[in-house]
């Protein structure tokens, strides 16, 4: 489960976020803290997305727009597809897995929504 480990959420949601529209790293970093996690280091967005690069992952490109400077635009490679595809089914598994332990746990009186607000997107508490 190394792969879908909490800290490597952002390798999933990098890559669906790439396969939805190519896109330049502070696009990502903004529709990443939109959707999915709201302590964000971008710092480890674009260290990742390097690291996507050179595993082939990902391509960039160079691009203008009439004013401002060049940005890094950032597409989805068929390796990168099939990376989330792995990636998804590694998560399906783990959402079976995390389902069945809270399941258990519920049997055992140990759930407990903190607050009575029940779950949290990461990042957003204790």
């Amino acid at each position: 489960m190394g792969e879908c480990e909490p800290r490597n959420f952002i390798r999933p949601c990098l890559l669906l976020l790439l396969r939805e529209r190519p896109a330049h790293g502070y696009d990502l970093v903004e529709r990443l803290h939109a959707a999915f996690i709201d302590d964000l280091d971008p710092g480890g967005v674009y260290r990742t997305l390097r690291a996507f690069e050179r595993d082939g992952l990902v391509r960039s490109t160079w691009t203008t727009s009439g004013s401002g400077p060049a940005r890094r635009t950032y597409s989805l490679t068929v390796a990168g597809t099939q990376c989330l595809r792995h990636q998804i089914e590694l998560l399906e598994v783990t959402h079976h897995l995390v389902h069945l332990f809270l399941a258990r746990c519920g049997e055992a009186s140990l759930v407990s929504t903190v607050g009575g607000e029940g779950p949290r997107r990461p990042g957003t508490g204790p």
